[in-house]
């Protein structure tokens, strides 16, 4: 079975953990815009590594056998800054031209500010005028409230739902994105997000219908073997092959798929 991990930041990882990924079955990633650990004070510092993704690591990931494809966005985290944030929108739109890229994000909220949701919208408009899929990111600090502020800006605009994912979901708010027809990320995440058996324990109850996982490695405390880690807990479980196919596979090449832009389909073996 192949296997995709529709969330990963591998400009943080080292080679081992693309060669790791690759044994366990992971053939696809997608690796969205990221924080780089302090605060981006010019746009070029975002084109230079908008390069490096596109480029310097899909030639890494492709040496071991993996597709890798990317998300251009700025990161929440970066997102406070509007005097950076909005000349880098208007700057990156070239970066969407390239084929490997499928959507805009990482985007979304960090500390739920004023700034952060002008950065949300303008990017998910982004999204929709490309029709592009895009990747949101809920805070981790009041993450609840954060949630709730998203679905009230989708619950505002008549926009494509299908291409919002909205990540990083907990039991405390999966309620609140169920209702909005959006796509549903859950990271498996050493301490601060979910365990695999949290995970599958919510795909259990909730149900296959736009439900994926992630790793959603970086630089902390992360695994690049989350997702094969969910399988091996399915596989225990009694999961069928085809149940558990459609969380890790078929289920996000539908949504970054939308991209047109994928050379894998759903029905892939």
């Amino acid at each position: 079975m192949r296997l995709f991990d529709p969330h990963v930041h591998m400009y943080c990882r080292l080679t081992d953990d693309y060669e790791s990924m690759a044994l366990c079955g992971i053939t696809t990633l997608v690796e969205p815009a990221f924080w780089l650990g302090t605060e981006r004070t010019h746009p070029e510092s975002f084109y230079d590594y908008f390069e490096h993704i596109t480029v310097f690591e899909q030639k890494r990931a492709a040496k071991y056998g993996i597709n890798h494809y990317q998300c251009i966005g700025v990161n929440p985290k970066d997102a406070e800054n509007l005097e950076v944030t909005l000349p880098t929108l208007e700057g990156m739109r070239h970066f969407f031209d390239r084929p490997s890229v499928v959507g805009v994000g990482e985007i979304g909220l960090n500390e739920n500010t004023a700034n952060e949701m002008i950065g949300l919208e303008k990017q998910l408009e982004l999204s929709q005028e490309l029709k592009l899929p895009a990747l949101v990111h809920t805070p981790h600090v009041d993450k609840r409230t954060g949630v709730q502020m998203i679905a009230d800006l989708i619950k505002s605009k008549s926009w494509n739902n299908d291409l919002i994912l909205i990540d990083h979901i907990t039991e405390e708010t999966i309620d609140i994105v169920r209702d909005l027809g959006v796509w549903v990320g859950m990271t498996v995440y050493p301490n601060t997000k979910l365990s695999p058996q949290r995970a599958v324990a919510m795909f259990e109850r909730y149900g296959p219908e736009k439900m994926m996982v992630n790793s959603s490695v970086d630089w902390g405390e992360s695994d690049p073997l989350s997702v094969p880690k969910c399988v091996r807990l399915m596989r225990m479980e009694g999961w069928t092959e085809s149940d558990i196919e459609r969380f890790v596979w078929r289920n996000p090449i539908e949504f970054w798929g939308q991209s047109g832009r994928l050379s894998e389909t759903p029905d892939m073996p």
